[in-house]
Protein backbone atom coordinates (compact mmCIF):
# COMPACT_ATOMS: atom_id res chain seq x y z
CA UNK A 1 0.00 0.00 0.00
CA UNK A 2 2.69 2.33 0.54
CA UNK A 3 4.23 2.45 -3.23
CA UNK A 4 0.51 3.38 -4.63
CA UNK A 5 0.73 6.94 -3.81
CA UNK A 6 4.56 6.76 -5.73
CA UNK A 7 3.54 5.20 -8.85
CA UNK A 8 0.31 7.40 -9.32
CA UNK A 9 2.97 10.30 -8.91
CA UNK A 10 5.43 9.15 -11.61
CA UNK A 11 2.63 8.48 -14.19
CA UNK A 12 1.01 12.13 -13.64
CA UNK A 13 4.63 13.44 -14.25
CA UNK A 14 4.86 11.51 -17.06
CA UNK A 15 1.64 12.46 -18.73
CA UNK A 16 2.20 16.10 -17.86
CA UNK A 17 5.67 15.50 -20.02
CA UNK A 18 4.11 14.42 -22.90
CA UNK A 19 1.59 17.20 -22.94
CA UNK A 20 4.05 19.19 -22.59
CA UNK A 21 5.50 17.69 -25.89
CA UNK A 22 2.74 18.13 -28.03
CA UNK A 23 1.75 21.21 -27.27
CA UNK A 24 5.36 22.13 -28.07
CA UNK A 25 5.29 20.55 -31.70
CA UNK A 26 1.99 21.83 -32.28
CA UNK A 27 3.21 25.41 -31.24
CA UNK A 28 6.40 25.06 -33.98
CA UNK A 29 4.14 23.62 -36.85
CA UNK A 30 2.10 26.79 -36.36
CA UNK A 31 4.85 29.45 -36.33
CA UNK A 32 6.41 27.48 -39.47
CA UNK A 33 2.95 27.87 -41.15
CA UNK A 34 2.53 31.25 -40.11
CA UNK A 35 6.08 32.10 -41.57
CA UNK A 36 5.08 30.58 -44.86
CA UNK A 37 2.13 32.44 -44.75
CA UNK A 38 3.80 35.89 -44.35
CA UNK A 39 5.97 35.21 -46.80
CA UNK A 40 4.47 33.78 -50.03
CA UNK A 41 7.41 34.42 -52.52
CA UNK A 42 9.68 32.06 -50.49
CA UNK A 43 8.91 29.12 -52.78
CA UNK A 44 8.31 30.91 -56.06
CA UNK A 45 9.89 29.68 -59.03
CA UNK A 46 12.93 32.30 -60.09
CA UNK A 47 12.09 35.12 -62.32
CA UNK A 48 13.61 34.40 -66.02
CA UNK A 49 17.37 35.58 -67.36
CA UNK A 50 16.88 38.39 -69.19
CA UNK A 51 18.87 38.79 -72.62
CA UNK A 52 18.92 40.85 -75.75
CA UNK A 53 18.28 39.16 -78.80
CA UNK A 54 18.63 40.16 -82.93
CA UNK A 55 15.82 38.80 -85.24
CA UNK A 56 17.26 37.82 -88.15
CA UNK A 57 16.49 39.79 -91.87
CA UNK A 58 18.41 39.08 -94.64
CA UNK A 59 19.82 42.48 -95.96
CA UNK A 60 21.66 43.84 -98.86
CA UNK A 61 25.06 43.65 -98.48
CA UNK A 62 28.11 43.94 -100.29
CA UNK A 63 31.53 41.97 -99.32
CA UNK A 64 35.08 43.64 -99.07
CA UNK A 65 38.17 41.72 -99.74
CA UNK A 66 41.36 43.19 -98.28
CA UNK A 67 44.97 43.06 -100.76
CA UNK A 68 48.23 44.10 -100.33
CA UNK A 69 49.27 46.10 -103.57
CA UNK A 70 52.28 48.83 -104.84
CA UNK A 71 51.25 51.77 -106.80
CA UNK A 72 53.11 51.89 -110.11
CA UNK A 73 52.91 54.95 -112.50
CA UNK A 74 50.43 54.87 -115.71
CA UNK A 75 52.92 56.54 -117.82
CA UNK A 76 56.54 55.88 -116.86
CA UNK A 77 59.08 57.72 -119.41
CA UNK A 78 62.86 57.33 -119.65
CA UNK A 79 64.42 60.26 -121.12
CA UNK A 80 67.14 59.48 -123.84
CA UNK A 81 69.02 61.49 -126.61
CA UNK A 82 68.04 60.46 -129.87
CA UNK A 83 71.18 62.70 -131.46
CA UNK A 84 74.51 63.39 -131.32
CA UNK A 85 76.04 66.84 -129.55
CA UNK A 86 76.39 69.17 -126.73
CA UNK A 87 73.85 69.60 -124.53
CA UNK A 88 73.40 73.74 -124.53
CA UNK A 89 70.55 74.53 -122.16
CA UNK A 90 68.72 72.56 -119.18
CA UNK A 91 65.20 74.11 -119.17
CA UNK A 92 63.64 71.99 -115.56
CA UNK A 93 64.31 71.88 -112.23
CA UNK A 94 64.80 68.57 -110.48
CA UNK A 95 61.09 67.40 -109.44
CA UNK A 96 59.21 70.08 -111.54
CA UNK A 97 55.82 69.50 -112.90
CA UNK A 98 56.18 69.32 -117.26
CA UNK A 99 53.19 69.42 -119.64
CA UNK A 100 53.44 67.27 -122.61
CA UNK A 101 55.94 69.16 -125.38
CA UNK A 102 57.67 71.00 -122.74
CA UNK A 103 61.46 71.81 -123.84
CA UNK A 104 63.56 69.66 -121.18
CA UNK A 105 67.20 69.43 -122.74
CA UNK A 106 69.06 71.78 -125.94
CA UNK A 107 71.37 69.63 -128.02
CA UNK A 108 73.28 73.01 -130.03
CA UNK A 109 70.98 72.88 -132.77
CA UNK A 110 73.47 74.81 -135.10
CA UNK A 111 74.61 71.47 -137.36
CA UNK A 112 70.99 70.10 -137.88
CA UNK A 113 70.00 73.99 -138.76
CA UNK A 114 72.73 74.14 -141.33
CA UNK A 115 70.96 70.38 -142.91
CA UNK A 116 67.91 71.94 -142.94
CA UNK A 117 69.05 74.71 -144.81
CA UNK A 118 71.09 72.79 -147.27
CA UNK A 119 68.14 70.22 -147.54
CA UNK A 120 65.94 73.22 -148.41
CA UNK A 121 68.37 74.54 -151.25
CA UNK A 122 68.77 71.07 -152.97
CA UNK A 123 64.67 70.72 -153.02
CA UNK A 124 64.44 74.09 -154.49
CA UNK A 125 66.75 72.63 -157.11
CA UNK A 126 65.25 69.73 -157.58
CA UNK A 127 62.12 71.61 -158.30
CA UNK A 128 63.50 73.78 -160.72
CA UNK A 129 65.03 70.46 -162.46
CA UNK A 130 61.48 69.27 -162.44
CA UNK A 131 60.08 71.87 -164.05
CA UNK A 132 62.68 72.35 -166.95
CA UNK A 133 61.97 68.62 -167.56
CA UNK A 134 57.94 69.09 -167.90
CA UNK A 135 58.44 71.65 -170.66
CA UNK A 136 60.95 70.04 -172.50
CA UNK A 137 58.57 66.71 -171.97
CA UNK A 138 55.70 68.96 -173.52
CA UNK A 139 57.63 70.00 -176.28
CA UNK A 140 58.48 66.89 -177.37
CA UNK A 141 54.93 65.41 -177.24
CA UNK A 142 53.53 68.28 -179.87
CA UNK A 143 56.95 67.15 -182.40
CA UNK A 144 56.62 63.58 -182.25
CA UNK A 145 52.98 63.67 -183.52
CA UNK A 146 54.57 65.71 -186.48
CA UNK A 147 57.09 63.26 -186.95
CA UNK A 148 59.93 65.79 -186.34
CA UNK A 149 61.89 64.28 -183.49
CA UNK A 150 62.39 60.23 -183.23
CA UNK A 151 60.74 58.29 -180.90
CA UNK A 152 63.99 58.17 -179.15
CA UNK A 153 64.45 61.67 -178.48
CA UNK A 154 60.59 61.73 -177.04
CA UNK A 155 61.47 58.66 -174.88
CA UNK A 156 64.83 60.26 -173.28
CA UNK A 157 62.44 63.42 -172.51
CA UNK A 158 59.96 61.64 -170.87
CA UNK A 159 62.75 59.87 -168.87
CA UNK A 160 64.31 62.68 -167.70
CA UNK A 161 60.75 63.99 -166.56
CA UNK A 162 60.26 61.18 -164.16
CA UNK A 163 64.04 61.48 -163.16
CA UNK A 164 63.35 65.16 -162.14
CA UNK A 165 59.99 64.39 -160.42
CA UNK A 166 61.32 61.48 -158.20
CA UNK A 167 65.05 63.90 -157.43
CA UNK A 168 61.74 66.35 -156.37
CA UNK A 169 60.50 63.85 -153.79
CA UNK A 170 64.27 62.32 -152.63
CA UNK A 171 64.54 66.12 -152.00
CA UNK A 172 61.60 66.65 -149.69
CA UNK A 173 62.27 63.25 -147.87
CA UNK A 174 65.57 64.96 -147.44
CA UNK A 175 64.38 67.80 -145.66
CA UNK A 176 61.55 66.28 -143.60
CA UNK A 177 64.64 63.95 -142.38
CA UNK A 178 66.72 66.98 -141.48
CA UNK A 179 63.74 68.88 -140.01
CA UNK A 180 63.39 65.69 -137.54
CA UNK A 181 66.91 65.91 -136.84
CA UNK A 182 66.93 69.29 -135.51
CA UNK A 183 63.69 68.26 -133.47
CA UNK A 184 65.86 65.80 -131.61
CA UNK A 185 68.01 68.99 -130.68
CA UNK A 186 65.03 69.53 -128.06
CA UNK A 187 64.11 67.17 -125.95
CA UNK A 188 60.51 67.20 -125.11
CA UNK A 189 58.36 65.75 -122.72
CA UNK A 190 55.97 63.01 -123.99
CA UNK A 191 54.05 62.97 -121.45
CA UNK A 192 52.91 65.63 -118.79
CA UNK A 193 53.91 64.65 -114.94
CA UNK A 194 56.81 64.94 -112.65
CA UNK A 195 60.17 64.86 -114.14
CA UNK A 196 62.92 63.32 -111.66
CA UNK A 197 66.19 64.83 -111.37
CA UNK A 198 68.70 66.16 -114.22
CA UNK A 199 71.17 62.99 -114.82
CA UNK A 200 73.78 64.80 -117.38
CA UNK A 201 73.98 68.62 -116.81
CA UNK A 202 74.75 71.18 -119.35
CA UNK A 203 78.54 70.91 -121.26
CA UNK A 204 78.82 67.22 -121.52
CA UNK A 205 78.36 65.75 -125.27
CA UNK A 206 75.78 62.89 -125.39
CA UNK A 207 75.35 60.41 -128.17
CA UNK A 208 72.38 58.44 -129.98
CA UNK A 209 72.23 54.52 -130.38
CA UNK A 210 71.34 51.78 -128.26
CA UNK A 211 73.92 52.82 -125.31
CA UNK A 212 72.57 56.69 -125.11
CA UNK A 213 72.60 57.65 -121.53
CA UNK A 214 69.72 58.53 -119.40
CA UNK A 215 68.66 62.14 -119.07
CA UNK A 216 65.55 61.91 -116.97
CA UNK A 217 62.83 60.45 -116.26
CA UNK A 218 58.78 61.59 -116.04
CA UNK A 219 55.87 59.82 -114.33
CA UNK A 220 52.61 60.87 -115.23
CA UNK A 221 50.50 61.76 -112.06
CA UNK A 222 46.93 62.69 -113.48
CA UNK A 223 46.01 58.91 -112.44
CA UNK A 224 47.63 55.97 -110.94
CA UNK A 225 47.83 52.67 -110.63
CA UNK A 226 47.72 49.97 -107.67
CA UNK A 227 49.09 46.57 -108.96
CA UNK A 228 47.87 43.53 -106.26
CA UNK A 229 47.08 39.90 -106.46
CA UNK A 230 43.90 38.27 -106.00
CA UNK A 231 42.65 34.83 -104.90
CA UNK A 232 40.74 32.32 -107.13
CA UNK A 233 37.65 32.43 -104.95
CA UNK A 234 37.60 35.96 -104.87
CA UNK A 235 37.56 36.54 -108.64
CA UNK A 236 34.90 33.73 -109.36
CA UNK A 237 32.71 35.33 -106.48
CA UNK A 238 32.98 39.22 -107.04
CA UNK A 239 34.44 39.50 -110.67
CA UNK A 240 33.65 36.98 -113.48
CA UNK A 241 30.36 38.26 -113.73
CA UNK A 242 31.31 41.31 -115.41
CA UNK A 243 33.94 39.52 -117.46
CA UNK A 244 30.79 37.77 -119.35
CA UNK A 245 30.32 40.56 -121.67
CA UNK A 246 33.18 41.57 -124.50
CA UNK A 247 34.91 44.82 -123.39
CA UNK A 248 33.26 44.95 -119.80
CA UNK A 249 32.85 48.06 -117.91
CA UNK A 250 34.15 46.91 -114.69
CA UNK A 251 31.27 47.88 -111.81
CA UNK A 252 33.43 46.25 -109.09
CA UNK A 253 34.35 49.68 -106.59
CA UNK A 254 37.70 49.53 -105.14
CA UNK A 255 38.91 51.54 -102.42
CA UNK A 256 42.78 52.76 -101.54
CA UNK A 257 44.60 53.64 -98.28
CA UNK A 258 48.64 54.25 -97.58
CA UNK A 259 50.17 52.44 -94.81
CA UNK A 260 49.23 54.16 -91.33
CA UNK A 261 46.82 56.52 -93.60
CA UNK A 262 43.23 56.84 -92.72
CA UNK A 263 42.49 58.77 -96.09
CA UNK A 264 40.45 56.64 -98.50
CA UNK A 265 40.82 57.11 -102.09
CA UNK A 266 38.22 55.93 -104.60
CA UNK A 267 38.65 53.85 -107.99
CA UNK A 268 38.07 51.23 -110.45
CA UNK A 269 39.58 48.31 -111.55
CA UNK A 270 40.86 48.53 -114.68
CA UNK A 271 41.99 45.54 -115.51
CA UNK A 272 42.97 41.86 -114.78
CA UNK A 273 45.26 39.31 -116.10
CA UNK A 274 44.37 37.21 -118.57
CA UNK A 275 45.31 33.31 -116.58
CA UNK A 276 45.57 32.38 -112.91
CA UNK A 277 48.83 31.60 -111.74
CA UNK A 278 48.91 27.71 -110.78
CA UNK A 279 51.97 28.08 -108.23
CA UNK A 280 49.89 30.93 -106.19
CA UNK A 281 46.29 30.36 -106.64
CA UNK A 282 46.22 34.15 -107.80
CA UNK A 283 45.40 36.52 -110.60
CA UNK A 284 47.06 39.96 -111.08
CA UNK A 285 44.53 43.25 -110.86
CA UNK A 286 45.16 46.77 -111.64
CA UNK A 287 42.89 49.29 -110.31
CA UNK A 288 43.34 52.79 -111.20
CA UNK A 289 42.73 56.36 -108.70
CA UNK A 290 42.60 59.78 -109.73
CA UNK A 291 45.79 61.96 -108.29
CA UNK A 292 45.04 65.43 -109.58
CA UNK A 293 47.43 67.05 -106.95
CA UNK A 294 50.27 64.03 -107.16
CA UNK A 295 50.22 62.64 -103.75
CA UNK A 296 49.91 59.43 -104.93
CA UNK A 297 53.90 57.80 -105.48
CA UNK A 298 54.85 55.38 -108.12
CA UNK A 299 56.51 52.76 -105.54
CA UNK A 300 54.01 53.15 -102.58
CA UNK A 301 52.63 50.52 -100.31
CA UNK A 302 48.77 50.16 -100.41
CA UNK A 303 46.21 48.75 -98.82
CA UNK A 304 43.41 47.91 -101.20
CA UNK A 305 39.52 47.14 -100.66
CA UNK A 306 38.23 45.09 -103.36
CA UNK A 307 33.96 44.96 -103.44
CA UNK A 308 31.50 42.74 -104.98
CA UNK A 309 29.93 43.86 -108.25
CA UNK A 310 26.54 43.88 -106.37
CA UNK A 311 24.60 43.91 -103.09
CA UNK A 312 23.76 40.54 -102.35
CA UNK A 313 21.11 39.82 -99.77
CA UNK A 314 22.97 38.13 -96.51
CA UNK A 315 22.25 37.13 -93.03
CA UNK A 316 24.79 38.83 -90.87
CA UNK A 317 25.22 38.06 -86.96
CA UNK A 318 27.47 40.16 -84.59
CA UNK A 319 30.80 38.72 -83.70
CA UNK A 320 29.60 38.84 -80.12
CA UNK A 321 26.96 36.25 -80.61
CA UNK A 322 28.94 33.79 -82.19
CA UNK A 323 30.73 30.73 -79.43
CA UNK A 324 33.39 28.61 -80.20
CA UNK A 325 33.07 24.47 -79.14
CA UNK A 326 36.21 22.99 -80.29
CA UNK A 327 36.27 23.46 -84.22
CA UNK A 328 32.77 24.19 -84.57
CA UNK A 329 30.62 27.65 -83.96
CA UNK A 330 27.48 28.38 -82.74
CA UNK A 331 24.92 30.49 -81.11
CA UNK A 332 21.88 30.36 -78.73
CA UNK A 333 18.39 30.61 -80.59
CA UNK A 334 15.40 31.55 -78.45
CA UNK A 335 12.32 29.36 -79.37
CA UNK A 336 8.14 30.27 -79.13
CA UNK A 337 8.98 29.18 -75.50
CA UNK A 338 11.61 32.13 -74.51
CA UNK A 339 14.27 28.49 -74.32
CA UNK A 340 17.30 29.28 -75.32
CA UNK A 341 18.48 26.11 -78.36
CA UNK A 342 22.14 25.82 -79.43
CA UNK A 343 22.42 26.17 -83.43
CA UNK A 344 25.61 25.16 -85.06
CA UNK A 345 25.97 27.97 -87.97
CA UNK A 346 28.89 28.08 -90.91
CA UNK A 347 30.63 31.82 -90.72
CA UNK A 348 31.31 33.56 -93.39
CA UNK A 349 33.27 36.79 -94.33
CA UNK A 350 33.33 39.39 -91.80
CA UNK A 351 32.37 42.56 -92.39
CA UNK A 352 32.80 46.08 -89.64
CA UNK A 353 32.37 43.33 -86.81
CA UNK A 354 29.65 41.40 -87.88
CA UNK A 355 29.89 37.88 -89.58
CA UNK A 356 28.28 36.43 -92.58
CA UNK A 357 26.61 33.21 -91.23
CA UNK A 358 26.37 30.45 -94.46
CA UNK A 359 23.91 28.09 -92.87
CA UNK A 360 22.38 27.35 -89.69
CA UNK A 361 20.13 30.63 -89.69
CA UNK A 362 17.05 31.98 -91.03
CA UNK A 363 14.84 35.03 -91.44
CA UNK A 364 13.00 35.62 -88.33
CA UNK A 365 15.47 33.33 -85.90
CA UNK A 366 15.99 35.49 -82.68
CA UNK A 367 19.54 35.18 -81.61
CA UNK A 368 21.05 35.95 -78.50
CA UNK A 369 23.94 38.77 -78.84
CA UNK A 370 25.45 39.42 -75.38
CA UNK A 371 26.17 37.16 -72.43
CA UNK A 372 26.72 33.89 -73.73
CA UNK A 373 29.04 32.58 -70.78
CA UNK A 374 25.72 32.58 -69.03
CA UNK A 375 23.61 30.86 -71.20
CA UNK A 376 23.19 27.32 -71.43
CA UNK A 377 20.73 24.95 -73.45
CA UNK A 378 17.27 24.66 -72.34
CA UNK A 379 17.03 28.13 -70.10
CA UNK A 380 13.79 30.02 -69.67
CA UNK A 381 15.07 33.67 -70.78
CA UNK A 382 13.30 36.80 -70.97
CA UNK A 383 14.26 38.21 -74.88
CA UNK A 384 14.76 42.08 -75.53
CA UNK A 385 14.54 42.48 -79.07
CA UNK A 386 16.83 45.49 -80.36
CA UNK A 387 17.39 46.81 -83.37
CA UNK A 388 21.14 46.43 -85.18
CA UNK A 389 22.48 50.23 -86.83
CA UNK A 390 25.00 51.48 -88.95
CA UNK A 391 26.77 52.60 -85.77
CA UNK A 392 26.69 49.43 -83.72
CA UNK A 393 23.61 48.00 -81.38
CA UNK A 394 21.02 50.09 -80.07
CA UNK A 395 17.50 49.19 -78.13
CA UNK A 396 14.36 49.86 -80.16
Amino acid sequence: MGKTPKLIQFIAITIAIFALGVGSTQTFWLDAQAAEEASPGANAKPQAMPVDVMVIQEQPTRVWKNFSGRLTAVDFVEIRPQTTGLITDVRFEDGQFVNKGDILYVIDPRPFKAAVEIAKAELITARNRSVLADKAYERTKDLIKTKVISQQIYDESFSEKLIADSTVKSAEAQLAQAEIKLSYAYVKAPVSGRVSRAEITKGNLVSEGSNAPLLTTIVSSKNIYADFEVDEKTYLEHIRGDMSKKNADYKTPVELRLQSDTLVYHGKIHAFDNRIDPASGTIRARAIFDNPEGQLLPGMFARVKLGSAREKNLILVSERAIGTDQNRKFVYVVDSENKTTYREVQLGDSIDGDRIISSGLATGDKVIIRGLMRIRPGMTVNPQVINKTVSGIAKS
